[in-house]
């Protein structure tokens, strides 16, 4: 008795069975990815963040226009579209969306496509030459036809392709986050340059001033020592008050030559190229007010906080993508195609010629080796863990050491101005007591040589003032957009 045939699978049955494989696909081994809870204390200078009442809050993305600096905008608008090392950022952005895409192909089916004709003359000599030439209408010159499309699919069975994937994905989002952090690194870094190259140039006007004060301080005590009223140690005074002073200057000038490069690299153009441009005056330095500032706004816009979590997130699904290696992986593969040696019976059933293979791949034997790829994924995540950990520590440590810096620079600025206040009203008293011939001319060149010192400590504590706000701002994360949008992402 012949046995029954096979009746194929019912429709009904047909879809059940597609929906369990799709099902267990679905699942993925390795933890779920949750973030980490961070909590950081309010910060230590509450009296320093405050918005004036009435004051528009002043956009963190631009905060180089609070500054009312129409110099320093056109800096860091040049600095924004010309910096080389952003630049090199975007290239690095689009490497990780490249590697994003291709690791979500892989959960994609492939397909071949591969036409070919070949001609070719066979031997006589040989195996099939010496058996056929003896037959009727042989023929040594031979073309043979193939057309054929292969198809394979890897079945993600146990989600380690697409742990991978999501492991891709948040580097892709963490290049983005870094390259915002290169945006608000260069933006500051432009800002300081500034700041630095105006506080020079107030500086060496200050310089020049107590230069020309010690030169006639020293010509007049060099004309009293001639007339036998002044002693030489009154004479080498002088004179060491006024190489001192000329002493400062080349100081000066070097750094800010340094400054001044450094701004045009950052432009990305050859050194001294905006060093004119520069060499005009600007208006005086007005430090915008900051606003409040809470842990979590840092935490939000600091471009490192947030690279680091995007990088303990890939960790974290490479864990699974390990784990995955502990179960078989299913492959399937099909062939569809025609080959004949003549075109007219290319297409025919005789030519058409499928095939199609499944393939289980289990590293049953090899449990060792995926035991280690696991630890190191996890020592992998304890590491970005810690990273992470210690990324938000230094990131409050900067709100605050900057915030202190700003504070304690506009406290100094107000006694400093009431210490020039105080010594112009001395050196305007002795300039009339001088004028009534009250007191020599020395005195009188005396106090404006207190006052321009002041003037010079005055200069800096304004270009330091500067430079703290504007490590202030780069603190708490200004200088781009937001946070990281995660729909500009490739391959999401």
């Amino acid at each position: 008795m012949l046995p029954k045939p096979l009746r194929p699978l019912p429709v009904g049955r047909a879809f059940a069975s597609f929906a369990a494989v799709l099902n267990l696909e679905a699942c993925a081994v390795g933890p779920d990815y949750k973030a980490p809870h961070t909590n950081i204390a309010a910060f230590g200078n509450p009296s320093l963040q405050g918005n004036i009442a009435g004051q528009v809050p002043l956009p963190l993305d631009r905060w180089w226009e609070g500054f009312h600096d129409p110099e320093l905008v056109r800096i860091e608008q040049r600095v924004l579209a010309q910096n080389l090392d952003l630049e090199a950022a975007m290239g690095r952005i689009r490497q990780a969306h490249g590697a994003a895409e291709a690791a979500a192909a892989q959960m994609l089916p492939t397909l071949d496509f591969a036409p070919q004709a070949s001609a070719y003359r066979l031997s006589n000599e040989g195996l099939i030459g010496r058996i056929a030439h003896n037959f009727p209408g042989y023929n040594r010159d031979q073309r043979a036809y193939d057309v054929h499309g292969v198809a394979s699919w890897e079945l993600d069975l146990f989600g380690g392709l697409r742990r991978g994937h999501e492991a891709a994905r948040d580097e892709a989002e963490a290049a983005v986050a870094q390259s915002a952090g290169v945006r608000v690194s260069v933006a500051g870094d432009a800002a300081d340059a500034y700041f630095q190259i105006r506080g020079y140039q107030a500086r060496l006007r200050v310089a020049q001033d107590q230069v020309a004060t010690d030169q006639h301080l020293f010509d007049l005590v060099q004309q009293r020592r001639g007339r036998g009223v002044a002693s030489l140690r009154e004479v080498d005074q002088a004179q060491a008050l006024l190489l001192s002073a000329r002493e400062s200057i080349p100081v000066l000038r070097v750094a800010l030559e340094v400054q001044l490069n450094r701004l045009d690299v950052l432009m990305g153009v050859q050194p001294g190229t905006y060093a004119q441009e520069l060499a005009l005056s600007a208006p005086a330095v007005t430090i915008p007010s900051i606003g409040y500032v809470t842990p979590a706004d840092v935490l939000r816009r600091r471009p490192d906080v947030i690279a680091a979590e995007r990088h303990l997130a890939a960790s974290n699904a490479r864990i699974g993508q390990a784990l995955a290696d502990y179960y078989p992986k299913l492959s399937l593969s099909g062939a569809l195609g025609f080959q004949s040696l003549s075109v007219n019976k290319m297409f025919t059933p005789a030519g058409f010629g499928p095939s199609a293979s499944g393939a289980l791949r289990w590293r049953i034997f090899d449990f060792g080796k995926i035991d280690a790829e696991v630890q190191q994924a996890k020592g992998a995540y304890a590491e970005q863990l810690a990273q992470y950990r210690s990324t938000v520590l230094h990131a409050a440590e900067d709100v605050e050491n900057a915030f202190m810096s700003l504070a304690q620079s506009e406290k100094r600025a107000e006694e400093i101005g009431a210490e020039v206040a105080s010594l112009t009203q001395a050196r305007n008293l002795s300039s009339q007591s001088y004028q009534a011939g009250v007191i020599p001319l020395t005195d009188v060149l005396d106090s404006n040589r207190q006052l321009l010192a002041a003037e010079d400590r005055q200069a800096d504590n304004q270009s330091e003032a500067a430079r703290a706000a504007v490590r202030s701002f780069r603190a708490i994360g200004g200088g781009w957009e937001g946070a990281v949008d995660s729909t500009r992402v490739a391959a999401r």
